[in-house]
C-alpha cells in the first residue's frame, strides 16, 4: 500500500513537474521546415499579392537558414509573418532579440512583439529604411500572466525592397521562452461570461424624453461601477452584459424613481465592497477634479441609490483593474480588456447604446483635455443617445459614431479602422491632383498622376468653388460635424481627402476660378488605391534630410531626421548663419533630448504634464516641469516653420525647440493634438484614440486646441501657390539672414 501510495505521489510529481515546465517551441531560427509548403514551421504569413516569402539558405546571420520577404512590385501594401505562442508563463518581463537585414526598402521594416489580451505592444526602436546591414534589434515588454491570452511575435515590410529575418530569440524574465515555467491559465468570470456575445436582446427603445432620461442615468451609473468597483477591477463581471442585463428594466421605468429602483437592485447583485481606510484620500489641489454628471443629484437619484454610490466611492478601487491601468512612465490610459464585437456592422439598438457608453465614460474619467473640448460633456451623453437608438443602418450607426468622437475636438481622435459602411460612404475614387484650403479655398496645389488630362483640366493655383453642382461652402458645413480635429484649420486640413475629393462616381465636375476666370470641368476618377499619394511628399526618397541652402543657412527635415546623423549634421551646419527646422511633417525620430540641446542656451523649463489616475478616476494631477541641459553648441538663429500638418510629437519637439532663446517659430495653427495616445476600441470594431496627458506649456497653456506659440504669423498666399513659391520657406530665409 505504501508502495502504491509513492508511485501514485511520484506520477503526480511528474504530471505536475510536466504542466510547469512544459516543452515551449519557437522556431526562432527558422532551422524547423513545413515539407508541405518549404515555409518555417509555426508561423502564418500574412501578405497580398505583391510580396514573395522564402527560405535563403545564402544569406543567413546564424544556421542554415533565414527567412526573406521580398516585394515583386510597387503596388503591393505590406509582408507580414507572425508566431504565437499560447501558453502563459510565470514572469513579469518579455525580451525579444533578433537580427534584420534590408535591402532597398522604401517604406520600413521591423519587428513588432505584442502580448494579447494586455494591450502590452512595442516595435523595434526605429522604422528601417533603405539598405542595411544585418543588426540585432531589441523589444522589451512588460508581461501580465494573468491577463495574456498569446505572445504574438511579427516581422513586416511595407513598400518596396527586402528584408531578411534570422535568429529570434524569446526570453522571460531573462531565461529562453523554451525554459520559462509554463502556468494554467485562470479564466476570469469577465471573460467567461458570454450571455450577450451575439445579441443584447434589446432592438427597439423608444426615444421618449423618459426613456432618454433614464439611459443617461445609467449610462452614469455604470461608467461609475466600472471604473470605481473593487469587484469589477479583479474581473469578476462582464460589464458590457451587466449593462445588458440592467438596461430593460431601466428603459421600462415610468419615472426617476423606478429607473433608481432598478439600477439599485442591480448594483445590489454586484455585491457592496468591503470596507476602505484609505480610498477618501484625493488630491488636494488636483488639475481636474472628477466629474459625476447627475449621480448624486437628488432630483434625479434616489437617496438610496445615492447612499449607495457615496458608499461605493468611499471603498472604492485602488489597485490594479481590470479594464483601465496607466502606462508605465508616460501614465496615459491604457484600455485594457474591451471585447470589439467585430462581427456587428450594424450593431442591434443595445450595443449601440453600448458604444456611447462605453467612449463617454472613457472621457468622463480618463481624458486629460475634458475641460477644453468646448462643450458641455455630460449634455453629450444625452444628446447623443437619441442619435444612438435611431441609427438605421450600419453607415448612419457609423456616421453617428464619427460623430461623437468629433465632439472632443481632438485630432488624435477619429475613426482608424476601415469600416466597410463608412468606406463606401466616403468613396472609393478620387481625382488625381492634390486639393488644399489656402486662403480658406480649395485651391489645386499638384498632381498624384499625370493622367486622364488632369493637367490640362487643372492648373497648380486654381480655386475650386463647387464640385458637382455643389459649393464649397455647403459641402464644408455638412462636413465639418464628422471631421474630427482639434480646431478648424486642422478640419480643413483634412475634408479634401475624407470627404470633398472623394465618392463613387466614375467623374467628378467642377467649377473653377483660374486668373479672374470661370471655368467648368469634368475629371475621371480614379481608384484611390492607385493614386500615388507619395508623389507630392515634400522630399523625395533621395532627398537627403539635412543640407545647406544659398551657401550660409542650414536646412532640417525632421521627417527624416535619424539621432545617428546628428554628428554628421553638427559638422554640416558648423558657422552656419541660422538653421531652418522644417516641421511640417512628423519626426522619424524623437529628438527633444538629442537634437535641442545642440542648439538650446539658457535653462528653460519647456513643458509640464497632467495626468490621470486609476485610484481617483476622473482626476488628474499636474506632475514636474520638464528641462533640456542644453550644450550650446549652436551659436546661430534657428526658425522652425509649422503649419496644420505640425502634430503631436512634432508639436512636443517645438515646444521643446522654444525653451531656446535663439528659436523664432514661424508659421499658422498647428494641429492641436499633444501628448501620448490612448486607443479605443468600440462595438463593430471601431478603432480610435484620445491624447492621454495633458501637454502644457510651464506657464500652464495648453497647446491642445490651440497649437503651439507661434511668434510670427505667415500664411501660404494663392498668388505664391502659382508662383511656386514657398513663402514661408523664404521668410524663414529672411529672418535669418536680417
Amino acid at each position: 500500500m505504501q508502495r502504491f501510495a509513492f508511485l501514485v505521489s511520484l506520477l503526480i510529481c511528474m504530471i505536475i513537474s510536466n504542466v510547469l515546465k512544459a516543452q515551449v517551441i519557437f522556431n526562432g531560427d527558422f532551422e524547423d521546415i513545413n515539407r508541405n509548403n518549404k515555409l518555417p514551421s509555426g508561423w502564418q504569413y500574412s501578405t497580398d499579392d505583391g510580396y514573395v516569402l522564402k527560405l535563403d539558405s545564402t544569406v543567413v546571420q546564424k544556421g542554415k537558414y533565414s527567412l526573406s520577404i521580398t516585394s515583386k512590385t510597387s503596388g503591393g501594401k505590406y509582408g507580414f509573418i507572425s508566431y504565437y505562442i499560447r501558453q502563459n508563463f510565470a514572469g513579469k518581463k518579455l525580451q525579444l532579440k533578433g537580427f534584420i537585414k534590408t535591402e532597398n526598402v522604401s517604406g520600413y521594416a521591423g519587428l513588432y512583439g505584442r502580448v494579447d489580451g494586455t494591450d502590452a505592444f512595442s516595435l523595434n526602436d526605429q522604422n528601417i529604411k533603405g539598405t542595411t546591414d544585418w543588426k540585432e534589434y531589441t523589444i522589451n515588454l512588460p508581461y501580465d500572466s494573468y491577463n495574456a491570452l498569446q505572445i504574438s511575435i511579427d516581422a513586416a515590410i511595407a513598400g518596396t525592397g527586402k528584408i531578411w529575418i534570422d535568429d529570434l530569440r524569446l526570453y522571460i524574465d531573462g531565461k529562453p521562452v523554451e525554459q520559462a515555467v509554463v502556468i494554467p491559465r485562470v479564466i476570469p468570470n469577465a471573460k467567461t461570461d458570454d450571455a450577450f456575445a451575439n445579441s443584447s436582446g434589446i432592438s427597439v427603445v423608444n426615444n421618449d424624453a423618459q426613456t432618454v432620461g433614464n439611459l443617461t442615468l445609467l449610462a452614469q451609473v455604470w461608467g461609475f461601477v466600472k471604473y470605481h468597483l473593487p469587484a469589477v477591477a479583479k474581473s469578476h463581471f462582464n460589464m458590457d452584459a451587466e449593462l445588458f442585463r440592467v438596461m430593460p428594466s431601466v428603459i421600462q421605468a415610468k419615472n426617476y424613481k423606478e429607473a433608481s429602483n432598478a439600477i439599485e437592485q442591480w448594483i445590489d447583485k454586484l455585491g457592496a465592497p468591503a470596507p476602505c481606510s484609505n480610498c477618501g484620500k484625493m488630491e488636494s489641489q488636483p488639475a481636474i477634479k472628477p466629474d459625476y454628471g447627475d449621480l448624486f443629484n437628488k432630483d434625479v437619484v434616489s437617496a438610496s441609490l445615492i447612499g449607495k454610490l457615496t458608499y461605493i466611492l468611499n471603498n472604492r478601487n485602488t489597485g490594479k483593474s481590470y479594464y483601465i491601468d496607466m502606462a508605465p512612465g508616460v501614465v496615459n490610459p491604457i484600455f485594457k480588456n474591451e471585447l470589439p464585437y467585430s462581427q456587428m456592422d450594424y450593431p442591434d439598438a443595445g450595443y449601440r447604446l453600448l458604444c456611447l457608453f462605453r467612449y463617454w465614460n472613457m472621457v468622463q474619467y480618463f481624458a486629460p483635455y475634458k475641460p477644453i473640448i468646448g462643450q458641455d460633456w455630460n449634455k453629450v451623453l444625452s444628446s447623443f443617445i437619441p442619435r444612438f437608438i435611431a441609427a438605421k443602418d450600419a453607415t448612419d450607426y457609423d456616421l453617428t459614431t464619427l460623430a461623437l468622437i468629433a465632439t472632443i475636438n481632438d485630432t488624435h481622435a477619429n475613426v482608424w479602422s476601415s469600416l466597410k459602411a463608412l468606406l463606401e460612404y466616403r468613396g472609393k475614387l478620387s481625382p488625381p491632383f492634390q486639393g488644399k484650403f489656402v486662403e480658406e479655398q480649395l485651391t489645386v496645389m499638384g498632381y498624384y498622376n499625370d493622367t486622364l488630362n488632369v493637367k490640362q483640366n487643372f492648373k497648380i493655383g486654381d480655386v475650386i468653388k463647387t464640385i458637382n453642382g455643389v459649393s464649397i461652402t455647403e459641402l464644408v458645413k455638412k462636413n465639418l460635424p464628422i471631421t474630427p480635429a482639434s480646431n478648424y484649420e486642422t478640419q480643413l486640413r483634412d475634408m479634401p481627402q475624407a470627404f470633398l475629393l472623394r465618392g463613387n462616381a466614375p467623374e467628378f465636375t467642377y467649377e473653377i476660378i483660374r486668373d479672374g476666370k470661370t471655368l467648368n470641368v469634368t475629371q475621371v476618377n480614379l481608384p484611390r488605391t492607385k493614386i500615388n499619394y507619395a508623389a507630392l511628399d515634400p522630399l523625395g526618397p533621395n532627398d537627403p534630410a539635412y543640407k545647406l541652402i544659398d551657401g550660409n543657412i542650414a536646412y532640417l527635415y525632421p521627417g527624416k531626421y535619424y539621432n545617428k546623423d546628428l554628428e554628421a549634421i553638427k559638422k554640416m551646419f558648423n558657422g552656419t548663419k541660422g538653421i531652418i527646422i522644417d516641421m511640417r511633417c512628423y519626426p522619424s525620430e524623437f529628438m527633444p533630448f538629442t537634437f535641442v540641446p545642440y542648439i538650446k542656451s539658457g535653462d528653460n523649463n519647456f513643458v509640464k504634464f497632467t495626468v490621470g489616475s486609476v485610484a481617483n478616476p476622473g482626476q488628474f494631477i499636474t506632475g514636474k516641469e520638464l528641462n533640456i541641459k542644453p550644450t550650446n553648441e549652436y551659436k546661430g538663429k534657428v526658425v522652425v516653420i509649422v503649419n496644420e500638418q505640425t502634430q503631436s510629437q512634432a508639436e512636443y519637439t517645438t515646444m521643446a525647440f522654444q525653451s531656446s532663446p535663439n528659436v523664432t517659430v514661424i508659421g499658422s495653427t498647428t494641429a492641436g493634438a499633444d501628448g501620448n495616445v490612448s486607443s479605443i476600441i468600440l462595438p463593430g470594431g471601431i478603432n480610435t484614440m484620445i491624447s492621454g496627458i495633458g501637454v502644457f506649456y510651464p506657464d500652464g497653456t495648453p497647446t491642445q486646441r490651440k497649437g503651439v506659440r507661434i511668434d510670427e504669423i505667415v500664411k501660404p498666399t494663392i498668388q505664391g501657390i502659382k508662383a511656386g513659391k514657398d513663402e514661408l520657406l523664404e521668410r524663414a530665409k529672411t529672418i535669418i539672414l536680417n
